[in-house]
């Protein structure tokens, strides 16, 4: 549980994870759920975003995705047979509320109902995030996150979902990398809603926080006070490309603009002053009312942190346009508004399909950092994994051993962050299977498990069998393709 009261017991074993580490897997709702049509689900801005010609790569979109909505019995039976004891996944919020107003869709929460009482059948931990970025299209058209409105809509679906599985579910996640809802979002327009108003992001980065504590609130009020609310953050690791007072001067705002924006209302109950200072000339910050930094500021039970790869930054002139080598795509909109003479750095090693550096380290100072922002808080690694070109070998096999050493180091950096005193309680790879992967449509694939997108069959890769002996031992196995 992410329950404070109850800790991880550590490991006497200095290779061993303690014995109550939860081995999870992550996904979606839009990336694999499909059936966006059934059930009373109306459009959410990644249905329109999708949808609209150039957005993402091939013209492809989630209407079946990997077709969960049907084949989420036979997807829990394979997390059963890998011997995951974990699992995090999106609920779809206009599947259970269309218009985002109002009162729920009884058949799409039906949905929800079956997953986790499969869930719990099959001895795995079902861990709910209510908002992993698809908002309702309605609500959108109302003027989306930049809007306070949005805000208080959440939390009554925030009270909606809790109500119906906060008797079963006692793993909340209130938002997912609200960094790229509100500056990909809103800022770069390389996400839904596909908006490049650098006001209009920060706005939005706002009213996220403010929803994330809203929504704190009301499962709170519904639920069992055992249940525990925690939040997932995508926190950057950003270092600088020399130890000049410039690069670290842009350390600072890229770190403002990535970490403090969010971090430091929700831990803080306070934005950075530097931040303040440094966007001052995009926004005044007046939709910031009084009451809302102590209603962001909610007691968290445990915090998710999301890791890919570091940043690498140094000062330079403001941006001109083009593509900014960021990892967040290209854009003639930068997504960090208030940093255009900060300059993005490829840092060096090995990578992964999607160009990222693979460097295991930055997940340990993640990790270490967070235990002295929070000292005390739970924390989970909500994801972490690696695309990679995936195809079926001669034999049938999806053999990817560069996923297996991708794992094996960001799981060794995790138990070393235990070693060194980090109340670190479990990990979900990202992610369980091939799916939509967002603007990139079906050309990244980050699952464990291979999806064949013509028959939508399943195929575990070597590196899930490997997880999963991971997951059954508490130890990590050797890389050695399995």
């Amino acid at each position: 549980m992410l329950v404070p009261s109850n800790p991880v017991t550590p490991a006497t074993n200095p290779v061993a994870f303690p014995p109550a580490f939860l081995w999870g897997a992550a996904t979606s709702a839009y990336q694999i759920e499909g059936a966006v049509r059934e059930g009373g689900r109306t459009p959410s801005i990644w249905d329109t975003f999708s949808h609209t010609p150039g957005r993402t790569a091939g013209g492809e979109t989630g209407d079946i995705a990997v077709d969960h909505y049907h084949r989420y019995r036979d997807d829990v039976a394979l997390m059963a047979e890998l011997g995951l004891n974990a699992y995090r996944f999106s609920v779809s919020w206009p599947r259970v509320q269309p218009t985002g107003r109002g009162p729920a869709v009884q058949v799409g929460l039906d949905f929800y109902r079956r997953l986790v009482d499969e869930l719990l059948e099959h001895g795995i931990k079902p861990a709910v995030t209510l908002y992993h970025w698809d908002l309702p299209q309605e609500l959108e058209d109302a003027g989306g996150w930049p809007e306070r409105d949005t805000a208080l809509r959440f939390a009554e679906y925030a009270q909606i979902v809790g109500e119906a599985l906060g008797d079963r579910v006692e793993q909340w996640i209130t938002l997912n990398e609200p960094w790229c809802s509100a500056f990909l979002g809103y800022a770069s327009g390389v996400h839904a809603p596909g908006r490049t108003d650098p006001a209009a992001s920060l706005r939005a980065a706002h009213h996220l926080n403010l929803a994330h504590g809203l929504g704190t609130q009301a499962l709170r009020a519904v639920m069992p006070t055992r249940n525990s609310v925690a939040v997932s953050l995508n926190s950057c690791v950003v270092r600088p490309l020399s130890p000049t007072p410039e690069d670290l001067a842009a350390v600072r705002r890229i770190d403002d603009l990535a970490n403090g924006v969010f971090h430091g209302p929700m831990l803080h109950g306070t934005y950075p002053q530097t931040l303040l200072t440094t966007t001052a000339k995009i926004t005044d910050w007046s939709y910031v009312l009084d009451g809302d930094l102590r209603a962001i500021h909610q007691p968290l039970d445990a915090l998710g942190l999301n890791y890919y790869t570091p940043s690498l930054v140094s000062a330079t002139e403001p941006h001109r346009g083009g593509p900014r080598a960021d990892g967040h795509g290209a854009s003639d909109h930068s997504p960090w508004p208030g940093a255009d003479d900060v300059a993005f750095h490829q840092t060096p090693g090995d990578r992964t399909e999607m160009g990222w550096t693979i460097d295991p380290t930055g997940l340990h100072d993640l990790i270490m950092r967070y235990r002295r922002e929070a000292p005390g808080l739970p924390l989970y690694i909500t994801e972490n994994g690696a695309a990679y070109d995936d195809e079926p070998g001669d034999d049938g096999r999806v053999h990817d051993p560069a996923r297996i050493a991708y794992l094996h180091g960001h799981l060794a950096a995790v138990r070393r962050a235990i070693t060194d005193g980090a109340d670190v309680r479990g990990y979900f790879l990202w992610s369980l299977m091939d799916n939509f992967e967002w603007a990139y449509g079906y050309d990244k694939r980050f699952g464990t498990v291979y999806v064949d997108y013509a028959t939508l069959d399943r195929t575990p890769k070597s590196s899930a069998l490997w997880y999963g002996r991971a997951a059954r031992t508490g130890t990590l196995p050797e890389t050695e393709d399995v």
